[in-house]
């Protein structure tokens, strides 16, 4: 088995990130605890939104942890792909329309 730089078993020391800065890790560990309880969304529609993100943010380990969380809550392949389509579109939108910035600099510059 080849090693790579992520190791999928570093996803499970996450919560050691507290060892080196305990307030401020307990304090994010609390804030993604409120994000992740069900409100106006559900568990399952934001574990969609996480496994999109994931993607778009490209983290191995929260890609890990999101299809897991995904299947373990009932979303199929189909739906998950679909997810991923849409951060990639939001994505590259994204990266177009600061376009205009650099057209808008080079109109400046050629005026």
């Amino acid at each position: 088995m080849s090693k790579t730089y992520y190791d999928p078993a570093d996803l499970r020391k996450f919560g050691n990130i507290t060892e080196w800065g305990e307030e401020l890790g307990n304090k994010f560990f609390d804030y993604y605890g409120k994000v992740f309880e069900e409100g106006a969304l559900t568990a399952r529609e934001k574990s969609l939104i996480a496994l999109a993100v994931a993607h778009t943010e490209q983290c191995p380990y929260c890609i890990d942890a999101y299809t897991k969380d995904t299947l373990q809550r009932g979303v199929t392949k189909e739906e998950m792909m679909e997810a991923i389509h849409v951060g990639a579109a939001i994505k590259s939108g994204a990266t177009l329309v600061h376009g205009v910035q650099m057209m808008n600099k080079v109109n400046k510059l050629d005026g």
